[in-house]
Order: C-alpha cells, then structure tokens, then sequence
C-alpha cells in the first residue's frame, strides 16, 4: 500500500483495515469514529480495490464510483494507491 502524496508505503494484510495498517506502519491519517459513519478517513483511492468489512459503509454510490474509500472499515484486495493529503509520518 501506498499513500500519496507522503509517498509512504507499507504492507496491508488482510487481517487490518487500511487505518490499522497505516497505524502499524507509523502512519497517521485523518481518524475519528473509526466505524465508518463519521467520514473524517475519506480519501480517494487513485489504484487499486478494497472490500469492506460492514456491510453498507458512508459512502454514497457516486463516490464509491468516483473512487472515495473510508480507510477504517475498509481492507485492501490488491496493491493499493491512496490520496490522503492529510496523512503524515509519526516519528
């Protein structure tokens, strides 16, 4: 996985959601509720695809199909690209 533009990539097994991933990885990105209702984790996914673990997350269909992702309720199914302006490094 990789988030732009930090440029950091990491390992994002299917065992985490892309928010845990990014956390294990000294990754911060935007966060709150982190069950998917609250929408401060949107990000767009530039490549890839993800699957989610609930069964109807945030997401309208429109940004579902304009590549929008919510990171906390969502596990990545292929290398994956996001944009995540916000997201920093953690020393």
């Amino acid at each position: 996985m990789r988030i732009e533009p930090l440029g950091a990539t990491f390992d994002a097994p299917d065992s985490l959601t892309l928010l845990e991933a990014a956390a294990f990885a000294r990754v911060s990105l935007p966060r709150s509720c982190r069950n998917g209702t609250c929408r401060s984790c949107l990000c767009r996914i530039v490549s890839g695809s993800v699957r989610y673990t609930i069964e109807w997350p945030g997401l309208s269909r429109e940004e579902k199909a304009d590549g929008y992702t919510l990171p906390c309720v969502a596990v990545a199914t292929s290398d994956l690209v996001l944009d995540v302006p916000d997201a920093v490094m953690l020393d």
